[in-house]
C-alpha cells in the first residue's frame, strides 16, 4: 500500500516547540485519515530546527465505498414530504427508491445511497491544507506581501516549502497537489542552511532521509542526541575528564542543530573558586554548553563542551573562541554576584522579608518563616533532631532567596543557602538543612537523612499544606498552583524513608496551633504550659482541628490519597491502603505502609484469598439481613445457642485469632497478625459449608448473624476487609 511523505520546511522552529509540534502533526494527520476511512499501518514524525516531517505508511489507495439506507416518508405521504426526501437523498424520482413494508406502521420509502470512495491522494489534498492552516502553534506569525490579505497563513516562522508525496515503494510517487498562500506542495527541499543550501529532489521517506543526511542534516532527534552525547564524552575522555551529563540540556541542544559538531573550550581557572553549581548554571543558561569534571577530584574542570551546527573550515576555532568570550563575561558576573553575597550574612537579610508578601491571606514571608521556626522546634524532638539547630536552620533556610546569585539563577535556591551558611560559620547540619528543606521535590529526588533537615523539611511542607487548606485553596482536578500534592508526597516520603514514627494527626495539630488565637485561647495555652502542645491542641475545640481531619475533602484524607498514589507507583494496591486507613486512629504513615505490605503478602497466599472470600460472604449476608431487619447485629453471641460443632469451632477460632492478632499488632508484627488471621480460614470454611445462617428459630438466626459480625470485628484487628476488592 502507498506511503505518505510530508515535510513542512520553515525558517526556524524553536527547540522548545519541536517535540510537541512533531507529535501534533502525526496526530492531526492520522486522526483525519482514520476519520476518512483510510486506516494506516504506521506513522512517525520528526523535527529539526528547520523542518517538521511525517511519514505514514500502509495507507489504502482509496477510500472504501459507502452504502447507506435512508428512511423516507410513508407511501401516500403529502407531496412536500416526498419532494424533501428526493432532494435530501439525490434521487430523481420515487422510482429509484424501494418500498419497505411494515405491518404495524405502514409501508414507507427507503433510499439506498451508494457513495464511491475517493482516491486517497485526493483526500490528502483536501485535509493537508486544512491541517497546515490550523496547526496549533503556541505562537505564530504572518510575513511577506500576503500577510495583509484576509486568511493569510500563520506559522511559527516563515514557511518556505512543502514536500508532499504519495505512492508505493516500487513506483515513482505522485505529488499531493495543493497550495497554501502561494506555496505549492512538491518534491523539493533543502539541506543544511550553510553546508548544503541547494534544493534537493526527494521521492519517498527512505530516499528523503538518506539525501538529507548527505546534505548534512540528521533528521531524527534521537540520533542527534546520541551523536552529541557520544562526541562530548569522547572529547572529555581524550583529556582525562568526564562529561557532566544533563538530559534537559541535551534535549534542548539537539533541537538547535541539524548537524551536531562537538567542540571543547576553556575558561580561566580563577573562576573555579565559585561553587561548581553556579558555574554550571551560568554556562548552561547563557551558552547551552556542557561542563566537565576531573575524575581525580570530583570537581569541575575549567573546560566546557559546546555543540556547533557546522563543520567549520578552521576546525571550530573561531566558534570556540566566541563562546569562550561570552562565558568569560558571564562567569565574571557570576563571581561578582557570589562575592557580593558573601559580604552580607544570611541573618542580616531577614528584615527584608517583612515587606515581601507570601500570600495575601497567609501573611508575609517573615511571618511564614516564624511559623516554620516554631513548628520545626516542635517536630525536632520527634525526629531526634537538635531543637536549637532546627530553629536556627528554619530561621535561615529562606534567606538565600534575597541573594544576587539566586536572583539570577532561581534553580539554585537552597543550595546557595548551604554555601553561604557554611561560609559564615554555621553548623554543618544547619547549612545542610538550608539546602535540603526543599527536598524531596519529586519521586526521583533524594530524601534528606540529617535529622535537622528532616525537621525543617517537614515544618516547611506542613506549613504550606495547613495554610492553604485553611484558606480553602485546595487542589482541584489537574490544577495545583501551590504544589500541595508534591508537598504531601514529600511529607510521606520523609516519614517512610526515614522510618519515622509520626502521627499525621499530631503533626497537623502542631501546625494548626500556629493559627491566630483568641485572648481566651491564648490564656488557656499559657496556663497549661506544663502539658504538651499536642495534648492541648487535641483538647481545645476552639482550634477547629476537625476542619483538617474530619469531613469531606479533609487534609487527613488528602494524605491518604497521596499515600495511595505513592504506594500504587511502587506496585501496591490502592484498595489495601483503603482497608488499612479505614481502621480508627490509623494516621501513622510508616505503620500504614508496613500493614499494607503485610496485607498484600497475606492476600497473595491461598489462606489469604480464601479468608477474604469468607469474610466477604459474611459481610454480604450481614448487609442484607441488617437492611431487612433495620438494625445491626452487634454484640457477643450467646454460646448456649450454638447448635452445631462448626459454630463452636468458629467462635473459638475467632477468640483465638483476635487475641493473637491484637497482640501482634501491639508489638507491630503485622506478618504475625496476618498469620493469626489465617487461622480463621478452616473454621470459616466449615461454618459456611455446614451451617444455615438464616435458621427458622429467630434466636438461633440472630445468634449466627452475631457470629458473622464477630468475623467482621476480628478481621478489623488488621484491616477492614470490606474495603478490599476481590
Amino acid at each position: 500500500m502507498p506511503d505518505l511523505l510530508l515535510e513542512l520546511f520553515s525558517e526556524e522552529i524553536p527547540a522548545r516547540m519541536q517535540a510537541k509540534a512533531a507529535d501534533d502533526l502525526r496526530r492531526l494527520v492520522t486522526d483525519k485519515l482514520v476519520a476518512e476511512g483510510l486506516v494506516y499501518e504506521g506513522a512517525k514524525a520528526f523535527a529539526t530546527p528547520r523542518r517538521l516531517t511525517l511519514t505514514v505508511h500502509g495507507i489504502p489507495a482509496r477510500q472504501p465505498d459507502l452504502k447507506d439506507e435512508r428512511k423516507g416518508p410513508k407511501v401516500g405521504a403529502p407531496d412536500a414530504a416526498v419532494q424533501g426526501f428526493l432532494k435530501a437523498t439525490g434521487l430523481a424520482s420515487l422510482a429509484e427508491a424501494t418500498i419497505q413494508k411494515d405491518p404495524k406502521k405502514g409501508d414507507f420509502y427507503v433510499a439506498l445511497i451508494e457513495k464511491p470512495g475517493k482516491p486517497a491522494i485526493d483526500v490528502l489534498a483536501e485535509i493537508l491544507p486544512v491541517i497546515v492552516r490550523t496547526f496549533p502553534w503556541p505562537k505564530s506569525m504572518r510575513w511577506g506581501e500576503r500577510s495583509a490579505k484576509p486568511g493569510a497563513l500563520q506559522w511559527v516562522r516563515p514557511l518556505h516549502s512543502i514536500v508532499a508525496t504519495f505512492g508505493i515503494d516500487t513506483e515513482e510517487p505522485d505529488v499531493v497537489i495543493f497550495e497554501i498562500s502561494g506555496i505549492k506542495a512538491g518534491q523539493m527541499t533543502r539541506g543544511h542552511r550553510f553546508m548544503a543550501p541547494d534544493e534537493i529532489s526527494v521521492r519517498r521517506f527512505e530516499d528523503y532521509e538518506a539525501k538529507l543526511y548527505a546534505a548534512k542534516v540528521v533528521l531524527d532527534p534521537a540520533r542527534r542526541k546520541d551523536i552529541i552525547l557520544a562526541d562530548a564524552k569522547t572529547l572529555a575522555q581524550a583529556q582525562n575528564y568526564e562529561l557532566v551529563e544533563d538530559q534537559g540540556l541535551l534535549d534542548e541542544v539537539s533541537g538547535l542543530v541539524e548537524w551536531p559538531v562537538a567542540l571543547m573550550g576553556s575558561f580561566d581557572e580563577a573562576f573555579l573558586s565559585i561553587p561548581g553549581e553556579v558555574i554550571r548554571a551560568t554556562i548552561r543558561a547563557n551558552q547551552k554548553c556542557f561542563v566537565v569534571s576531573d575524575p581525580s577530584t570530583g570537581k569541575l574542570a575549567n573546560k566546557f563542551i559546546l555543540t556547533a551546527n557546522i563543520e567549520a573550515s578552521d576546525g571550530g576555532a573561531a566558534i570556540t573562541a566566541g563562546n569562550e568570550r561570552v562565558i568569560r563575561a558571564r562567569l565574571s558576573d557570576a563571581k561578582f554576584f557570589y562575592d557580593t553575597d558573601l559580604k552580607t550574612k544570611l541573618e542580616d537579610r531577614l528584615p527584608k522579608f517583612d515587606q515581601i508578601v507570601f500570600h495575601e491571606k497567609l501573611g508575609t514571608q517573615a511571618e511564614r518563616i516564624a511559623r516554620i521556626e516554631r513548628l520545626a522546634a516542635e517536630i525536632a524532638p520527634l525526629v531526634d533532631a537538635d531543637v536549637e539547630k532546627a530553629k536556627r536552620a528554619a530561621k535561615l533556610c529562606k534567606a538565600d532567596l534575597l541573594t544576587e546569585v539566586v536572583g539570577e539563577f532561581p534553580e539554585l535556591q537552597g543550595l546557595m543557602g548551604k554555601y553561604y551558611a557554611l561560609a559564615q560559620g554555621e553548623d554543618a547540619s544547619v547549612a545542610a538543612a538550608c539546602e535540603e528543606h526543599y527536598k524531596p521535590q519529586g519521586p526521583a529526588d533524594r530524601v534528606p537523612t540529617d535529622p535537622v533537615s528532616i525537621a525543617v523539611a517537614l515544618a516547611d511542607k506542613l506549613d504550606t499544606l495547613v495554610g492553604f487548606w485553611a484558606i480553602d485553596e485546595k487542589p482541584t482536578g489537574s490544577k495545583d498552583p501551590y504544589a500541595l500534592r508534591r508537598a504531601a508526597l514529600g511529607v510521606i516520603r520523609l516519614i517512610v524513608e526515614s522510618n519515622l514514627r509520626l502521627s499525621i494527626f499530631d503533626v497537623l495539630a502542631l501546625r494548626v496551633l500556629q493559627r491566630s488565637l483568641t485572648d481566651v485561647e491564648r490564656w488557656y495555652f499559657t496556663s497549661v504550659s506544663s502539658r504538651s502542645t499536642i495534648d492541648v491542641v487535641k483538647n481545645v475545640k476552639a482550634l477547629e482541628l476537625s476542619r483538617f481531619v474530619e469531613g469531606d475533602g479533609n487534609l487527613l484524607s488528602f494524605f491518604a490519597d497521596r499515600l495511595k498514589v505513592q504506594l500504587r507507583d511502587q506496585g501496591a494496591r490502592h484498595d489495601l491502603v483503603d482497608a488499612v486507613f479505614a481502621l480508627e486512629g490509623q494516621d501513622d504513615i510508616l505503620m500504614i505502609v508496613r500493614r499494607v505490605e503485610a496485607l498484600a503478602a497475606f492476600l497473595a497466599t491461598d489462606d489469604g484469598k480464601n479468608l477474604l472470600a469468607g469474610t466477604k460472604r459474611a459481610a454480604n449476608i450481614l448487609r442484607i439481613e441488617e437492611k431487612k431487619d433495620g438494625r445491626p447485629f452487634d454484640g457477643a453471641p450467646d454460646a448456649s445457642l450454638y447448635a452445631q460443632d462448626e459454630e463452636k469451632a468458629l467462635a473459638a477460632a475467632i477468640d483465638r485469632a483476635r487475641a493473637e492478632a491484637t497482640e501482634a499488632v501491639a508489638r507491630e508484627d503485622f506478618a504475625a497478625a496476618m498469620s493469626a488471621m489465617a487461622g480463621l480460614r478452616p473454621a470459616v470454611d466449615a461454618f459456611f459449608e455446614h451451617v444455615t445462617v438464616n435458621a427458622d428459630d429467630k434466636a438461633v438466626r440472630e445468634n449466627r448473624l452475631k457470629l458473622l459480625g464477630e468475623i467482621r470485628a476480628a478481621t478489623r484487628a488488621v484491616a477492614d476487609f470490606s474495603k478490599i476488592q476481590d
